[in-house]
């Protein structure tokens, strides 16, 4: 299989972004998060001052937006109206409103041509695509090739969450209460009605609670080798 397109989902904090942009470079694949997509639209929005609890605001600001991600599992870029925002949308405020953009019908579906755009893309250079998100297995590539979703106990993914802000020099970084914010993530986005956050019932579960890094990395590229040897 020459250009594989390998679909990856699961909650904040579970792992997905070092796992898959770790295995796409490792395989020689391209990587993209959908996640900071979703994030981007939602610093636009705050940035134009919309109120994100406004469905029908956002749906006509959001119209007007053009988002890029750059592919490279290495350096993965996203720009806002060629505005680079790969700090600022990791941002408390952005967090906080990223849920409910994201559960924005219009959103997602303008959203989700561009990540399926991405992958037809990889695929038609040959080179395949790792692609992670929360959707993705169950609405964006219900096809792909591999299908695999990661998770982690509440308390692991949070102390890892914690840790990232730390690493982005965030101050005053509590991990009960990073735990409590993903908690309510976790609720939003998986009752909103448009795509909601579900485990696709033929992806592969890897729970990474007791696992290092490196061993999830082995066993996702591991499920890709053997499907491109079959």
């Amino acid at each position: 299989m020459p250009a594989p397109v390998i679909a990856v989902d699961g909650p904040a904090g579970s792992g997905k972004s070092s796992v898959c942009r770790a295995v796409a470079d490792r395989l020689g694949l391209r990587y993209l998060d959908t996640g900071a997509m979703y994030r981007a639209m939602t610093w636009a929005m705050l940035d134009e001052g919309v109120d994100v609890d406004d469905a029908q605001a956002v749906r006509a600001a959001a119209a007007g937006v053009r988002i890029v991600s750059g592919t490279d599992p290495l350096a993965p870029t996203i720009e806002v109206d060629a505005v680079d925002v790969s700090v600022p949308i990791r941002g408390d405020e952005v967090t906080a409103a990223v849920s409910a953009v994201s559960a924005v019908p219009e959103v997602r579906s303008a959203l989700v041509e561009l990540q399926r755009a991405e992958v037809e893309s990889a695929v038609r250079d040959g080179v395949g695509i790792v692609v992670e998100g929360r959707d993705i297995t169950t609405v964006v590539l219900p096809d792909a090739d591999v299908k695999v979703f990661i998770t982690a106990d509440p308390a692991v993914r949070a102390a890892r969450r914690a840790r990232q802000d730390v690493e982005l020099g965030k101050d005053d970084v509590d991990v009960s209460r990073t735990e409590t914010a993903l908690l309510v993530r976790d609720a939003k986005d998986s009752s909103r009605q448009a795509s909601p956050l579900t485990q696709a019932d033929d992806a592969v579960v890897i729970d990474t609670t007791n696992l290092t890094l490196e061993q999830v990395i082995e066993t996702m590229a591991s499920m890709i080798t053997r499907l491109e040897h079959a």
